[in-house]
């Protein structure tokens, strides 16, 4: 366990690999199900105020990635609205509460990103909340395995994985700017696939590639408007995706494969989504930062 996120430490030693041999859960994957479970920063997470008074929405914000940056942000200061499937609400009450115990605004809104509308959903009830958007962090994603290759991909699993990281992504920001000011950012969660896809993950590494893409398309075309969009490209992370959609034989040596010799954890995801959010990053935009153990991104 880390000390926290200030504390000089040695990298590949400050989390322990997984003990995850064979662990399968069924999806979406609850934090609860998982018999290692991940550390979110909860007990880490130290904040210093970078964030006062910001106004964010994050969504997949009910645990892994999500749940970590939620709780970092509401310790730097920030109100927070997490977006999440409803099927995941205990995992959501347990992200918002950390948010409270912050002493911070939290507001969870269970929805289903894939339609258009509820995309403007969670937009009009974060203005309705706090008056206006800050940050912006699209981190909801969906992906499922399928070691058998481009015939295993259906049409149904395809359009379901491009609705919920493409789409999504694009309906989000779209009506959330109105709505930002000045200084205000967009951070977009790709990922080590979108410079090295693994042949399993298709679909998902394709999406992750668009959204580097788009963050470098946007980052430009927004900043004449003062907002700033950057993207965090994580590597192998341990949250509840990994035993919900990884064929079991893989879930045990996940993310041995890097020069850390192991998989990270969210709450190591989370300073980088704080700096991007912070003012400490305002010549900083159309940027990708790897957080990915040492595994370079190209």
């Amino acid at each position: 366990m880390a000390e926290d996120q200030t504390t000089q430490q040695d990298p590949t030693q400050q989390h322990a690999q997984p003990d995850a041999e064979g662990e399968q859960i069924p999806h979406p994957g609850r934090t609860g199900e998982m018999g290692d479970e991940p550390d979110h920063g909860e007990e880490s997470y130290r904040g210093s105020g970078r964030l006062e008074g910001k106004k964010t929405i994050i969504t997949g914000g009910d645990s892994g990635i999500g749940r970590a940056v939620a709780i970092a942000f509401a310790r730097e200061g920030a109100d927070v609205l997490i977006a999440y499937l409803p099927s995941e609400e205990e995992d959501a009450r347990t992200t918002i509460r950390h948010v409270e115990e912050a002493g911070r605004k939290g507001v969870a809104v269970p929805v289903d990103l894939r339609e258009e509308d509820a995309c403007q959903q969670v937009v009009d009830r974060a203005v309705a909340e706090f008056g206006r958007i800050d940050v912006l962090v699209n981190n909801a994603a969906y992906q499922m395995a399928q070691p058998g290759g481009i015939e295993d991909i259906t049409t149904e699993q395809f359009d379901r994985v491009l609705k919920t990281n493409l789409y999504a992504m694009f309906w989000l920001c779209k009506k959330a700017v109105p709505h930002m000011r000045e200084g205000a950012s967009i951070i977009n969660t790709s990922s080590i696939q979108a410079y090295q896809p693994s042949p399993p993950l298709l679909d998902y590494a394709t999406t992750k590639a668009g959204i580097v893409n788009f963050t470098k398309g946007l980052g430009q075309m927004l900043v004449e408007k003062g907002i700033r969009v950057n993207s965090v490209a994580p590597g192998p992370i341990w949250t509840p995706l990994i035993p919900a959609t990884m064929p079991e034989d893989k879930v045990g040596s996940f993310g041995k494969d890097v020069p850390m010799g192991r998989a990270g954890q969210p709450a190591e995801l989370a300073p980088a989504f704080v700096f991007f959010a912070s003012q400490e990053s305002s010549y900083v935009t159309a940027e990708v930062l790897g957080v990915t153990g040492g595994k370079p991104l190209a």
